[in-house]
């Protein structure tokens, strides 16, 4: 499975974040799967981020729409400026406390990171008030566009997560979704629970959320399902019941089944 990382070699900077810093120090902390990067902008308290897209590639107003709504309630990144050139599109934010929860120091912490992990989702899922929440992330949608990937040749059988089910055709892999379980909660969904995304203070604790592109209204496990895969992924191996127990709840082995087929299948 191919999964975002810290970019390990040089990376050309797009000239809207070069023209953007003006001559402060700009460093590639992230890239994602799409070809996306993200520039940390300055240092220690005065510093900011750009998300970046190539063009073509789509635009961060999804994301920067989620983000105003959420940081009335929760701690998020505050949106500074978005917008779009021929060469991409941008998202501007202020920093926040804390680093990754797959940061070098808590890489080498892996039960305080994990342990934040947690109980920084539980605290997101309780200070966004669905009741509220414009944002729609539950099953029945995301599968249909599932579906719509398919039908236009976007998903394949050839990078199969090995911890899922096996299926001999896509098709097959679809109708298993058709039976959606009944929701657990409804919360507000991060919409994108994995491990980096959490940001850790100093104290151990969790000081805030990022990347809330998809973030809505929707089953608990939607998050929790891939929140304790990305510990296999960022951790080793182990590490899921901690996640759950800092949550504060058992394992549901239907649901997280469900809802990692639909992450992969929504791609």
């Amino acid at each position: 499975m191919i999964i975002a990382s810290t970019p390990s070699g040089p990376v050309e900077v797009p000239s809207f974040v070069t023209g953007f810093a003006r001559g402060r120090p700009v460093r590639a902390v992230w890239r994602n799967t799409l070809g996306g990067l993200t520039f940390q902008i300055g240092a220690d308290g005065r510093r900011q981020f750009v998300k970046w897209l190539p063009a073509g590639r789509g635009t961060f107003t999804a994301e920067a729409v989620r983000l105003r709504w959420a940081a009335r309630h929760a701690a998020v990144p505050q949106v500074l400026d978005e917008g779009a050139d021929d060469e991409g599109s941008w998202l501007v934010t202020a920093g926040l406390p804390g680093r990754s929860a797959v940061d070098g120091r808590w890489l080498r912490e892996p039960a305080a990171a994990v342990r934040a992990v947690g109980e920084g989702l539980r605290a997101l899922h309780e200070a966004l008030p669905a009741a509220d929440c414009p944002f729609d992330w539950s099953a029945g949608p995301r599968l249909e566009a599932a579906r719509a990937r398919a039908a236009a040749g976007r998903t394949s059988l050839a990078d199969w997560p090995e911890e899922l089910p096996r299926f001999r055709t896509v098709d097959r892999a679809l109708a298993a979704l058709a039976d959606v379980p009944p929701p657990d909660g409804p919360v507000v969904c991060h919409g994108d629970a994995c491990a980096p995304n959490t940001l850790v203070g100093e104290d151990g604790r969790p000081s805030g959320h990022v990347d809330l592109g998809t973030l809505g209204v929707a089953d608990r496990w939607a998050d929790l399902a891939v929140a304790t895969w990305s510990t296999v992924w960022n951790y080793g191996p182990g590490w899921e019941r901690p996640l759950l127990d800092a949550y504060g709840i058992a394992p549901d082995a239907e649901r997280t089944a469900y809802y990692r087929l639909l992450w992969h299948l929504t791609g």
